[in-house]
């Protein structure tokens, strides 16, 4: 389902350089910049979201192929063809192999580290499909076994961004949706 947002996108003219640079990047890899051209009305928010990819996502405690692995994890429970596109080639640059992209949705799976078992089960337990994911004792001691609590801290932290905007990009059918996602417009 293409997005069909009641905020106008701006066409790509009207952006600023950077967001010109950004609707180019959107189009290439996930064939949509509807997202980009929206948040055209407020430049500086996208100028913070880049921020929070920058300092955040791509630095911090956690190492990015975890951060990776969560994002898509995310996306794909949430049916965000516009997020998967993307974050499958992030994945996969990061360092996930083919049969980790595919069993991504699978945290048993025999191909995942007990670190990222663990990174996978936070995730549905943030995921906004799991309404009452909790932080439970037996999880964070699971965690605990692979990283600091700054590091599960971060990942907390960095996945409510992900799971945030991916409500507001559904909220706002600003993103194309796989067939079975359940969020945004219809």
């Amino acid at each position: 389902m293409m997005p069909n947002p009641p905020v106008p996108p701006l066409p790509r003219e009207a952006l600023p350089p950077a967001l010109q640079a950004a609707h180019d990047r959107a189009q290439a890899l996930r064939g949509d910049a509807t997202f980009i051209d929206v948040l055209g009305h407020a430049p500086e928010l996208f100028e913070w979201y880049g921020e929070f990819y920058s300092r955040v996502f791509y630095g911090g405690r956690v190492p990015v192929r975890i951060k990776e692995l969560v994002r898509l994890r995310l996306s794909t429970v949430h049916g965000c063809a516009f997020c998967n596109r993307g974050n499958r080639l992030d994945a996969a640059a990061a360092g996930l192999d083919e049969t980790q992209l595919r069993a991504i949705g699978d945290e048993s799976a025999a191909c995942w580290t007990p670190a990222e078992r663990a990174a996978l089960r936070l995730a549905a337990a943030m995921a906004l499909t799991a309404p009452r994911g909790h932080l439970d004792a037996a999880l964070y001691a699971e965690l605990r076994a692979h990283f600091d609590d700054a590091q599960i801290v971060e990942l907390g932290m960095t996945m409510a961004v992900l799971t945030g905007m991916a409500k507001f990009l559904f909220a706002y059918d600003l993103v194309e949706k796989e067939d079975y996602c359940a969020f945004g417009a219809g």
